[in-house]
C-alpha cells in the first residue's frame, strides 16, 4: 500500500473529522480568553494542536487496542486487527503528530511548551485505563476537557481557574456519553474482564450514570456563565444543549441501543457547535 492511501486509511481510522467534538470548546476557550477572537495566528496554531492531539490520541488508542479490538465482533474489522494497517506505520503516524502537536504547542507560549508533555500523557495514557479502572470514560472526559483550558494559556500565557469549569463541563459531557457508548461492548466487555461502568454496573445502571453526568455539565455550564458573567444568548445556548442532551437520551435506552451511532457522533458534534455558536456571540455582542 502506498504512503498516500496508507495515510488516508489511517485518517479514516482514527475518524480525524471527530475532532469536532473537542474543537469547538477549545474555540471557546479561546474566545473567552480573549474577549474577542483571538489573532489569526494564535488561532490556527490552536487548531493545529487541537487536530494532532486527538490525531496521535486516536492512533495510539488503536496500535494499543489492536489485540483487545481483533477479539471484538463490533471492532474486529478495523485496520490494524484487519491487516491493513501494519502496526510500525500507526506507530509512526502517532510520533508524527505528537511531534507536530509540540511544534504547535511552542509557536504559542512557553507554557504551553511546557505543559505540552502533560497534555499528551493524558491524551495518550487513556488508551490503558479501560485496563485499570471501570471510570475510564473520565479519563477519556478529561482528555477532552483539557481543550478549552489549553486553548485559555495559548492565548493568556496563564490559567484562570474560571476555564476549569468548561474544563469540568467537558469532561462530564464526554464521560457522560462514552458511557452509553460503551453499552455496546457490554457483553464483550464482562465476557474478557475489561472495566467499563456498564461492565460495572449493568446498562440500566449505566444509563443513569450517564445522566447524572449530563445534568451535572449543565448546572457546571451555568456556573460558567455567572463566572464569565454572560448574558441572554449564552443561556439560551445552554437550554439549547440541554435539550439536545434530553433527545439524545430519548432515541436510546437500556433495551434499545440501536441509535447509539446516531446519539454519539451526530448530536454531540452538533451540541459542541451549537455550545460554542451562543457562547461566542454573546461574547462578541458583548464587547
Amino acid at each position: 500500500m502506498s504512503l498516500w492511501k496508507s495515510t488516508a486509511v489511517t485518517l479514516e481510522m482514527i475518524k480525524w473529522e471527530h475532532s469536532i467534538f473537542a474543537l469547538p470548546f477549545a474555540l471557546t476557550g479561546a474566545v473567552l480568553a480573549a474577549g474577542s477572537w483571538p489573532s489569526a495566528r494564535v488561532l490556527g496554531w490552536i487548531i493545529v494542536c487541537m487536530v494532532a492531539a486527538r490525531s496521535a490520541a486516536m492512533a495510539f488508542n488503536r496500535l494499543v487496542d489492536a489485540r483487545l479490538d481483533a477479539a471484538n465482533p463490533r471492532t474486529s474489522m478495523r485496520a490494524i486487527p484487519a491487516g491493513v494497517l501494519s502496526a510500525r506505520f500507526v506507530a509512526g503516524f502517532v510520533l508524527i503528530s505528537s511531534a507536530v502537536f509540540f511544534l504547535g504547542a511552542a509557536m504559542l507560549n512557553r507554557l504551553t511548551l511546557l505543559l505540552a508533555p502533560v497534555a499528551l500523557a493524558v491524551v495518550l495514557g487513556y488508551s490503558y485505563m479501560k485496563r485499570v479502572t471501570r471510570w475510564s470514560h473520565l479519563v477519556l472526559g478529561l482528555a477532552l476537557g483539557i481543550a478549552p483550558s489549553a486553548a485559555w494559556i495559548a492565548v493568556r500565557g496563564s490559567l484562570d481557574p474560571r476555564i476549569i469549569l468548561l474544563t469540568l463541563a467537558v469532561l462530564l459531557w464526554v464521560g457522560g456519553f462514552d458511557v452509553l457508548y460503551a453499552c455496546q461492548d457490554f457483553e464483550h466487555d464482562r465476557n474478557v474482564g475489561l472495566n467499563s461502568v456498564p461492565q460495572a454496573f449493568g446498562l440500566t445502571g449505566a444509563f443513569w450514570i450517564a445522566r447524572i453526568m449530563h445534568l451535572g455539565m449543565l448546572v457546571t455550564l451555568f456556573g460558567l456563565v455567572h463566572s464569565f458573567h454572560l448574558g441572554r444568548v449564552a443561556v439560551v445556548g445552554i437550554c439549547v444543549v440541554a435539550l439536545l442532551l434530553l433527545y439524545e437520551h430519548l432515541i436510546v435506552s437500556p433495551k434499545d441501543i440501536r441509535r447509539m451511532n446516531a446519539a454519539f457522533f451526530t448530536l454531540n458534534g452538533i451540541i459542541s457547535v451549537v455550545f460554542f455558536g451562543f457562547i461566542a456571540t454573546d461574547v462578541l455582542l458583548r464587547r
